[in-house]
């Protein structure tokens, strides 16, 4: 697998609480391994919680085996497990980080499967040439509205509490953890990004994007894209594609 990343303040918060973590060649067993991360919490405290929450992910993953492909999905869960204890713990332990969270997707790739695994309201999307599909769910208390019939769309879109999540890695001991497993072609891409993205741009313009950039330079243009709409909040992006081999 080849990809392009880049994390980004945006034009009005203080500091990036915005963590990302991108490596196409091995990760202890894995073959590759891609996370964005969106930290929340008081003063600094979502930085501390994004960064700790991929760090004792990746600590997990190269300290620890399983036996085939049929467990690679039930690893990245017991070690998104294994993050939120870290996070809690020191939520609890540390009175300046009391409270934090963080919104956590990650993704590997093995013989054109992805293994995903996500919790929040960050993304995974699926996109080719001709469509883009978002392959994760938001956890957020609008999406459930909308999901029950309570809101439409519309409503949602401008709901004033739109940005509450419903589930965080460190926000309480147990974590319900989305994971799922999706087949791609070799000119799929993948995007994993916070809701810095999603919420600047629609997924039309998150296609054009794709589509018309090269592949090296599609982080910036996401970036630069969201930072000229607002930049409202930190912005994550990190595209994934097959490595193309030439016979």
């Amino acid at each position: 697998m080849i990809s392009v990343g880049k994390t980004d303040r945006g034009k009005v918060r203080d500091i990036n609480e915005d963590s990302i973590y991108l490596y196409d060649s091995g990760v202890g067993m894995l073959p590759n391994l891609y996370i964005v991360s969106d930290g929340m919490g008081g003063h600094k405290a979502g930085e501390i919680a994004s960064s700790l929450a991929i760090d004792s992910f990746v600590n997990y993953v190269t300290e620890n085996n399983f036996e085939s492909e049929n467990f690679i999905l039930d690893f990245l869960v017991n070690a998104l497990h294994f993050a939120n204890s870290c996070v809690y713990q020191k939520s609890q332990a540390d009175s300046d980080c009391y409270g934090m969270g963080a919104t956590f997707s990650a993704c590997t790739f093995v013989n054109q499967k992805a293994y995903c695994v996500h919790v929040g309201d960050s993304r995974i999307y699926l996109i080719n040439n001709s469509s883009i599909k978002q392959l994760s769910v938001d956890h957020t208390y609008v999406n459930e509205m909308v999901r029950t019939g309570k809101l439409t769309l519309l409503q949602a879109k401008n709901h004033p509490q739109k940005n509450i999540i419903t589930r965080a890695v460190g926000i309480d001991k147990n974590l319900e953890v989305d994971a799922f497993v999706c087949n791609y072609d070799f000119d799929d891409r993948f995007l994993i990004c916070s809701d810095g993205l999603s919420s600047s741009l629609n997924d039309n313009e998150i296609f054009s994007i794709t589509n018309n950039s090269q592949f090296d330079s599609a982080a910036s243009n996401f970036i630069n894209a969201a930072n000229e709409k607002g930049g409202l909040d930190n912005i994550s992006v990190i595209l994934i594609c097959e490595v193309h081999h030439e016979n």
